[in-house]
């Protein structure tokens, strides 16, 4: 259930970044008029933080079942690589949305 959840809410964030991308392209924007315009700014903090958890919640599920099928892990081994692949995404995704929009 918490998967397709967070497939909910990935989807109108993805249809949103890609729009933004496409418009940044189009516009011909440098790397740093897009930092320009990024950092500091609250609404893309909350947009792509957002992002970032419901994908590292969402791959983790993912991953999860993955590894159980393939690797036949169960248990807490299993649980621990899903908190794993978790944690981590969180850690790095949160870097990138902070670098681009704390700055």
């Amino acid at each position: 259930m918490l998967q397709r959840i967070t497939a909910l809410i990935m989807a109108p964030l993805t249809l949103g970044h890609i729009a933004v991308m496409i418009y940044a392209v189009q516009d011909g924007l440098s790397a740093s008029e897009i930092l320009g315009r990024t950092q500091g700014s609250n609404m893309w903090l909350l947009f792509y933080g957002t992002f970032v958890v419901a994908v590292s919640i969402h791959a983790a599920i993912g991953v999860r079942v993955i590894v159980s099928e393939t690797f036949k892990f169960v248990g807490f081994t299993l649980d621990a690589f899903a908190w794993f692949v978790c944690v981590a995404m969180l850690f790095m995704g949160g870097r990138a949305v902070l670098a681009v929009t704390l700055l």
